[in-house]
């Protein structure tokens, strides 16, 4: 079987800038007036066009998001395992070349962890790592998976890329979904920011996710970093081809897009495109019109205030009271931070902004035996 390689060497960069800016008011409204979007579609709504029907395209993407989920809003919270990374990239706080404190946690600091995260009513637990295959690579996963998928409903991951057998292995210790961001689609901006290690390599994190398909994995997250190209339109095209290969090949999967902006880290770089929360939210809509049934995610990257309006609009996936540090929650080491979260809220009181919006947060909705057999 053929990768979304095949397809991605058949996309030029500037091609799909020019059509996108071409787009006019007229190409918009199309958009906003078709039952199902095609590719052609889905660049008028990301263009500059569309800022002007920013308003009808909220109630649209609001209107479809409620009639696929309902008023319910997912939490999830990510655990950092470890802040170790072999990889030097000019974005990450992690990167090799920064000066920081190292730490990989073990058992015991898992495990309070993990109390910690169940005491604030989370049961969806996203567990990230810095890309270190010897260190925290498959043996360190074998140790500590099992024990941390025990205390969860689900499990999901955001580590270096591996192989397609290591993700099935992976799979029968109880991992249900794999978060893998491409950071930018354009191949030459990619090696500017990638400057040591195994993330050098394009294509193979390229093809991750066909990868994760082919290993069976049930959810299978995208998205770029936005910022990190010259054009977050194009790089948000690109995850949006991206994922409609995907959904055709390997539709047993479920899929998810987050809509990471560069924030603040240590040795961090200045976007190369600014992308601002009005055009965050155009490119939310976007995608909820162009797939109403993908998981939709937003970090606490972003502001209390803007989360709060824009959740209701589009969003049934979010995360609160993120610590990007190893330990974050037993013992905060904010000298640890891959990032610095922007909405620090506590859960609860970030389940209460939902609430008075008419949402309702979900803390669980799987169970083990949803989807796979009992381990």
């Amino acid at each position: 079987m053929t990768t979304f390689t095949e397809r991605w060497r058949q996309l030029d960069w500037d091609d799909i800038r020019l059509k996108i800016h071409s787009k006019t008011a007229a190409d918009v409204e199309r958009a906003l007036a078709a039952r199902q979007l095609t590719r052609d579609h889905f660049m008028a709504l990301l263009s500059p066009a569309a800022d002007a029907y920013l308003e009808p395209l909220a109630q649209r993407a609001q209107q479809l998001t409620r009639q696929r989920f309902g008023n319910t809003v997912s939490f999830y919270v990510p655990l950092y395992l470890s802040n170790l990374c072999a990889n030097d990239c000019t974005y990450c706080g992690f990167s090799m070349s920064n000066r920081i404190k190292r730490k990989t946690l073990d058992s015991q600091e898992i495990g309070r962890e993990c109390e910690a995260i169940r005491a604030m009513g989370f049961e969806h637990l996203l567990l990230v790592t810095g890309e270190h295959q010897t260190k925290v690579g498959m043996d360190y996963f074998r140790h500590h998976l099992p024990d941390i998928r025990r205390r969860f409903s689900s499990m999901q991951m955001e580590v270096q890329p591996l192989s397609q057998a290591e993700y099935a292995e992976l799979k029968t210790l109880g991992l249900d979904g794999v978060m893998v961001y491409q950071e930018t689609y354009h191949e030459a901006m990619y090696a500017r920011h990638h400057l040591k290690g195994n993330k050098q390599d394009f294509i193979w994190r390229l093809e991750t996710p066909d990868r994760l398909g082919k290993a069976g994995i049930d959810k299978i997250g995208l998205g770029a970093l936005i910022g990190l190209s010259d054009s977050w339109r194009v790089d948000c095209y690109m995850v949006a081809e991206h994922l409609l290969w995907l959904q055709k090949h390997y539709w047993q999967s479920r899929y998810s897009i987050s809509f990471p902006r560069l924030r603040p880290c240590a040795g961090g770089v200045e976007p190369a495109s600014l992308m601002d929360e009005r055009q965050l939210v155009q490119t939310i809509c976007a995608f909820r019109l162009l797939s109403p049934d993908i998981e939709l995610s937003l970090s606490t990257r972003e502001s209390p205030a803007f989360r709060d309006r824009v959740i209701p609009i589009a969003i049934n996936n979010v995360s609160a009271f993120s610590k990007t540090q190893p330990g974050g929650y037993a013992d905060n080491h904010p000298e640890l931070e891959q990032f610095s979260p922007h909405d620090e809220r506590r859960p609860q009181e970030v389940a209460q902004a939902l609430i008075a919006h008419g949402l309702q947060p979900v803390w669980k909705d799987w169970d083990s035996w949803l989807g796979r057999s009992s381990q």
